[in-house]
């Protein structure tokens, strides 16, 4: 870890929807930053395999459990970080669904589901994270999933691509905002990342479109000019620098990590 904590403490990072795929990567290279983590997820079981693997590495890590569609659970989910290993240094507001539907199929409890989850959840991770950091009074980071489709549009997610652009622009005004208190707000942007979101989309785009299973994740890795899919540590190891001090007189900003695609 290369930022000196004030309080000499370990620093302590908290991950949403840190179980699996691109948080997972995010948790356990934190952890190798130096943090202790705190483990967020729906699921009890895939969380705490985070974290005995975390505690493996000679890091402190704990699972809060729970749904950041529920804003008092948010608030929960900061409060038992601090109680429980020490202080909040770096938030990031990973979690996240899609679903991929035409534009003229999709109904307002599909907008809803992906909204409460993509939008409303972050937006209530982000207060309560940054109540957290003013509070401690040594400024933080705060670091934001958004996606290449809250960049540009894409066929069959134009509601995934509708709670990206918001999240962009969440980044943005929240970064204004919190800057007099130390605190860096910014987020990155993922493009096809071999994960299970990606097998779901390959799968049920591919049923939109008649085409064979993989057929969809083939053409795709066709438009990325880095010639292959992404990693979850590719996404990991941008997070890893923005927590960093390295990153310290950076805020406000949108990172793509997609191989070229979003110039191409």
């Amino acid at each position: 870890m290369e930022m000196p904590h004030p309080s000499g403490r370990t620093p302590v990072a908290l991950i949403t929807g840190s179980a699996t795929g691109i948080g997972k990567a995010i948790a356990l290279q934190l952890c190798e930053d130096g943090y202790d983590i705190a483990i967020n997820d729906l699921h009890e079981a895939p969380s705490m395999a985070v974290v005995e693997e975390i505690r493996s590495r000679g890091r402190r890590a704990i699972a809060v459990c729970g749904d950041v569609t529920n804003e008092a659970f948010t608030t929960e989910m900061v409060e038992r970080t601090v109680a429980e290993l020490g202080g909040l240094d770096v938030a990031v507001a990973n979690a996240g669904i899609n679903i991929p539907k035409p534009f003229l199929d999709f109904e307002t409890s599909d907008l809803q589901k992906i909204f409460n989850v993509n939008v409303y959840g972050l937006f209530h991770t982000v207060q309560a994270a940054a109540r957290q950091m003013i509070l401690q009074g040594h400024g933080g980071r705060i670091i934001n999933a958004a996606s290449v489709g809250g960049k540009k549009g894409v066929e069959l997610l134009s509601a995934y691509c509708a709670t990206k652009f918001a999240t962009i622009g969440i980044t943005q005004s929240a970064a204004m905002e919190f800057a007099k208190y130390g605190i860096t707000v910014n987020s990155y942007c993922p493009g096809a990342i071999d994960t299970g979101m990606w097998e779901m989309l390959d799968e049920t785009i591919g049923g939109f479109r008649n085409v064979a299973r993989g057929e969809t994740v083939k053409k795709r890795i066709e438009t990325v000019p880095l010639g292959r899919m992404g990693l979850p540590s590719d996404v990991a190891q941008v997070v890893s620098f923005l927590a960093s001090d390295k990153a310290s007189y950076i805020t406000g900003q949108s990172i793509v990590v997609d191989g070229g695609v979003y110039l191409s």
